[in-house]
């Protein structure tokens, strides 16, 4: 199929990737300066199906496995005003609110490449409704330009040689999962590199 490659994980590369909530230092850090705070929006992919793609992108020998819980992207890291993060909060909230809970289904693999190195897992079923929520996040307080056309999916190996992008397309061809998206989540990054679950929103039915 191909398509623009994912801005959240080229931009991982640079700035460090999402982290489950842990111990350390308190969410939202300085982490690129005393007033700026690096913010990410997604929906994590539910267990067992999110520690069960994150255990096949270890092995496939994929750096960033054990530092980027499964998702899906609706924000990339965007850096905010850290006074502005009550205001993104209330935003996520009502964006939140008008939503509704939606069946997502998991099946098969494709790849960005030759634009980019990603293999994925595709969004069979709840692609729409992602897209949905990723333009009403990316506008008011969060309102700014897309790198890329927006392309709901699970990375499962990035940046990778191209024989093992190969190989975790083909061994996860017949993957399937489908569970129930019930909300999204607000992430900060953190001084220590972590990013770090600030907030859930659940959706308003």
């Amino acid at each position: 199929m191909g398509g623009a490659p994912d801005p959240l994980e080229a931009t991982f590369a640079a700035v460090n990737p999402f982290l489950p909530r842990a111990q350390g230092p308190e969410a939202g850090a300085h982490s690129r300066g005393q007033n700026t705070a690096t913010i990410g929006v997604a929906v994590p992919i539910p267990e067992p199906f999110g520690s069960e793609l994150q255990k096949w992108r270890e092995s496939f020998h994929d750096p960033m496995a054990r530092a980027i819980p499964t998702h899906v992207t609706l924000l990339p890291p965007s850096e905010v005003d850290r006074d502005a993060l009550p205001a993104v909060e209330d935003h996520l909230a009502a964006v939140a609110a008008a939503g509704r809970s939606f069946p997502m289904v998991l099946q098969g693999t494709d790849t960005f490449r030759p634009i980019s190195p990603v293999t994925f897992v595709r969004v069979a079923v709840g692609g729409a409704e992602c897209a949905a929520t990723e333009a009403r996040v990316r506008s008011g307080v969060l309102a700014r330009e897309a790198r890329f056309p927006y392309h709901p999916h699970v990375t499962v190996a990035h940046e990778l040689p191209e024989d093992v992008l190969s190989r975790a397309q083909e061994i996860l061809a017949g993957y399937e999962a489908r569970f129930l998206v019930t909300g999204f989540a607000l992430y900060l990054h953190g001084d220590d590199g972590v990013w770090r679950v600030r907030r859930y929103f659940p959706y308003g039915l």
